[in-house]
C-alpha cells in the first residue's frame, strides 16, 4: 500500500502538467445509478458503498493528499501515472467488487 501512495504522490506532481483530456468526462453519478469503474475516483469516493470498495483496495485514498489531483479521474485514466501501482489487476478486482454491490 506504501506504493501506492507513491503513485499518488506522483500523480499530483504530474496531475497539474496533465492534458485535460486526461480528466474523464463520465455521466455524473446518480442515487440511482449503481457505481461503476467507470464513475471518477471521486465519484466512487462519494458513495458510501463504493468508498468501502476503494478503502479495501487501496487504504487511505481518502484522505491523501493528492486527492484534488485525482479525484476527477478514473482508475484507468490513474493508471499510466501510478508507476506500476494501480494495475489492471487491481482495477479487476475493484471492478468485480463494485459489481456485487447490492443495489440500492
Amino acid at each position: 500500500m506504501i506504493k501506492i501512495a507513491a503513485a499518488f504522490a506522483a500523480l499530483a506532481l504530474v496531475a497539474g502538467a496533465a492534458p485535460a483530456a486526461l480528466a474523464q468526462t463520465s455521466p455524473p453519478a446518480t442515487q440511482d445509478a449503481k457505481p461503476n469503474i467507470g464513475w471518477t475516483i471521486g465519484e466512487l469516493l462519494e458513495n458510501e458503498k463504493s468508498a468501502a470498495v476503494l478503502e479495501k483496495h487501496m487504504p487511505g485514498i481518502a484522505d491523501h493528499p493528492a486527492r484534488p489531483q485525482f479525484e476527477g479521474m478514473t482508475l484507468h485514466a490513474v493508471m499510466p501515472y501510478s508507476d506500476g501501482a494501480i494495475t489492471e489487476e487491481l482495477i479487476d478486482a475493484i471492478d468485480a467488487d463494485l459489481k456485487a454491490l447490492p443495489a440500492d
